[in-house]
């Protein structure tokens, strides 16, 4: 038994060292594998619930809200209207005549109570009231309104100095820029909706007749938002929120604002002089594109090809040629004619503005002096500009505006009576005219039902009158 104890005994330990020498010297070291989850970047987290955002990330809308809501305030217009009498009317004794009430908003704009508002919201009306975000109302005044840029100065008397809001400059604001529109829809005073800068110098005349500049957003913008503000996160006047597009006469997702830079300069005019001064380059064209570039058989897709230069304007005397092409104004690219229009929007008759042209295959500079528009499309007849005196002279003429394009429509009716470009139109509804400015006050005073006359010297210098109904 014992040797049987010692044969187990030796076997055993003959066994051990075997082992530990083939672990030692023979067995190879294998590398330990830990379980691993391969990176794939199809595979990505749709959430970031880890991540940690700092306050200053944020964009905060709290304070330029609470500053502007205090500067907008809401606008009433009654008009009063008069309908025919009625038999019920006679019946009751009753006057047809019929108050009509609409609203909008205005922004604040000085601590003396100037208000700048929209013209289509004060427009006709016969009594004005302005109510403030504390509740108080007040009568206000028209200082002044300018039709064409649907922008109109209020002023009204208040016990005490006003919130208001600065301007900032409409030129800076960038595509994608945080913008609120505060404003009163539907008698809701108060309203703050936020969005984006979506596009700027957008045109929604499609008949040309307007050359419109619109800061395009997606903050929500309906009826009684008309001349609101548009500020930035600052709390800065970006523009006046002016009309919406839609189907339905409410918001579906894109509203327009006149810039801050036009508003001001129109302002200001109607402040300082009671008119706006108006300052025109000179120029008639159209933006380039693939399809318009092929029909003048040039090159180019960028900028603003100068089709023709009014004469004596500011484009002419400083040499701008037709067939030119305008890339920049003012170090500001241009792409579309709202582009340059809108920049020379903001500015009046007498500024200087810098524009870059491409001519015969080079880059110019040219600096160019804004003059005052000379020229106004008179319905019926066309084109009429303010005459020189010897324009006047050569037809025997003391007053008058000359005209320069026979309307298309018309023009085989006119050439017919002699009349050409060139004649002198002396007289409207026996209004004298000396200057463009008297035919828009004579076509603007005349009542709709009144005839149209029109007393001219024809190219053979002879005075003739006509009639239109």
């Amino acid at each position: 038994m014992k040797k049987v104890l010692t044969l187990v005994l030796v076997s055993a330990l003959g066994g051990i060292f075997t082992l530990g020498a083939y672990k030692l010297f023979l067995e190879k070291d294998k590398p330990v594998v830990l379980a691993t989850t391969e990176s794939n970047p199809s595979f990505l987290p749709t959430t970031n619930l880890n991540t940690i955002y700092s306050a200053e990330d944020k964009v905060d809308f709290t304070v330029a809200a609470e500053n502007t809501v205090n500067a907008v305030v809401h606008v009433k217009n009654i008009t009063i209207s008069t309908g025919q009498m009625s038999f019920q009317d006679l019946f009751l004794g009753r006057s047809p005549q019929r108050a009509q009430e609409g609203t909008g908003s205005g922004v604040i704009i000085n601590a003396d109570g100037y208000i700048i508002t929209n013209n289509h919201v004060i427009n006709n009306s016969d009594k004005l009231t302005v109510t403030l975000n504390n509740n108080k109302t007040y009568d206000a005044e028209i200082v002044g309104t300018d039709p064409k840029t649907d922008i109109a100065l209020l002023k009204i008397e208040a016990d005490e100095d006003l919130p208001y809001v600065t301007f900032a400059d409409s030129d800076t604001a960038k595509i994608g820029e945080w913008v609120l529109a505060v404003g009163n829809p539907f008698n809701l005073t108060s309203t703050v909706t936020a969005g984006i800068i979506s596009a700027k110098a957008r045109n929604l005349d499609p008949t040309g007749t307007f050359l419109q500049s619109f800061i395009q957003t997606d903050a929500a913008v309906n009826p009684g938002n008309s001349g609101g503000a548009l500020v930035n996160t600052n709390g800065e006047l970006v523009g006046i929120n002016t009309a919406i597009s839609s189907q339905t006469g409410s918001y579906v997702g894109y509203s327009f604002a006149v810039p801050s830079n036009i508003a001001r300069r129109v302002i200001e005019d109607l402040m300082e002089y009671g008119n706006v001064q108006n300052g025109i380059l000179g120029i008639s064209g159209g933006a380039l594109n693939s399809k318009f570039a092929d029909d003048l058989g040039i090159n180019d897709t960028e900028g603003i090809y100068v089709a023709s230069v009014v004469e004596d304007s500011g484009a002419e005397k400083a040499g701008i040629e037709e067939g030119d092409i305008i890339k920049e104004i003012d170090n500001i690219k241009v792409s579309k004619f709202a582009d340059l229009t809108g920049h020379i929007g903001a500015k009046r008759a007498g500024d200087n503005v810098s524009l870059k042209i491409f001519r015969d295959g080079n880059i110019k500079t040219i600096p160019v002096t804004l003059t005052r528009n000379e020229t106004f499309t008179m319905p019926l007849v066309g084109m009429v500009k303010n005459a020189k005196k010897q324009e006047l002279k050569k037809l025997n003429a003391s007053n008058g505006v000359k005209i320069t394009d026979l309307d298309a429509q018309y023009e085989s009716y006119w050439k017919k009576n002699g009349v050409t470009e060139g004649c002198i139109i002396t007289a409207i509804n026996d209004i004298e005219i000396n200057n463009i400015d008297d035919v828009k006050n004579a076509i603007k005073n005349k009542t709709q039902y009144e005839p149209l006359r029109i007393e001219l010297i024809n190219s053979n210098g002879e005075k003739e009158r006509y009639n239109f109904r």
